[in-house]
């Protein structure tokens, strides 16, 4: 029997010693519940809803995570725009206002908070325990609603645990925000071999097996800081350590 075990995973591209990737068919349904576009309306605006990104509901079902980048300012034309959440609806969206309870620009997080009826919401992990080479998956709104808004799910491998700026020879080779990024207390990131597409900012990053969130996708912020040489990288994104967001909530 362990023959034939090691003989169908040899077939199927596992080396002895490695375990076959985890089967995703039972979390996606779970993680999909929990998922949720960020956007605005605006009555009369065409479109009236404006989708951002991709957020997920923690907490009692009422705070909403996502990338502070994906959070628009206050417009200054005086305009009743409303910040919410974007959610399927047959072959359209609804829209679901929120408020903006807390900000962090340093590790580009924000956090939301729904009223009324709470929705299915996502356990936090421990990110301090993440290790390279683990296997994890994302999902997120990728296109945005260019597709119409379906969530897709994708696999990555946590590549490296890397800072956040990338090292420079020489100061004269570091932009402005390299620079600001400098003057902060350092935090570590996570480098995923995966690729993530616009839309996608804000989106949980899990464990496969347990459901349990480990980081936030940030691909603009972070591409900003550490490959500003390279325009549209190929498999390569971003995570915040999910540790940041407990922080967050904290601020409540």
């Amino acid at each position: 029997m362990t023959a034939l075990l090691a003989a169908g995973a040899l077939a199927a591209g596992v080396l002895p010693g490695q375990s076959m990737a985890t089967d995703l068919r039972p979390i996606v349904p779970v993680i999909k519940r929990s998922v949720v576009g960020i956007g605005t309306f605006e009555r009369t605006r065409s479109p009236s809803i404006v989708f951002n990104g991709t957020g997920f509901v923690v907490g009692d079902g009422l705070d909403v995570i996502t990338n502070a980048h994906v959070v628009p300012a206050t417009p200054a034309d005086g305009k009743m725009v409303q910040l919410g959440i974007v959610l399927p609806d047959g072959e359209g969206v609804r829209f679901r206002p929120a408020e903006l309870v807390a900000r962090d620009n340093e590790h580009d997080l924000a956090h939301l908070r729904l009223s009324g009826t709470p929705l299915p919401a996502l356990e936090l992990g421990d990110s301090d325990t993440v290790q390279e080479g683990q296997e994890l998956a994302l999902t997120g709104f990728p296109l945005a609603m260019a597709l119409g808004l379906h969530a897709a799910t994708h696999r990555a491998t946590l590549a490296a645990i890397t800072p956040i700026v990338r090292p420079s020879l020489g100061a004269r080779s570091l932009d402005p925000r390299q620079i600001a990024a400098l003057q902060r207390e350092p935090f570590n990131i996570f480098q995923l071999d995966g690729t993530a597409y616009p839309g996608n900012s804000g989106s949980p990053v899990y464990d496969p097996a347990t459901g349990k969130v480990l980081g936030v996708i940030n691909a603009v912020f972070v591409k900003g800081l550490k490959e500003t040489a390279i325009s549209a990288p190929s498999g390569i994104t971003y995570a915040i350590p999910v540790n940041h967001v407990r922080d967050l909530l904290r601020k409540k």
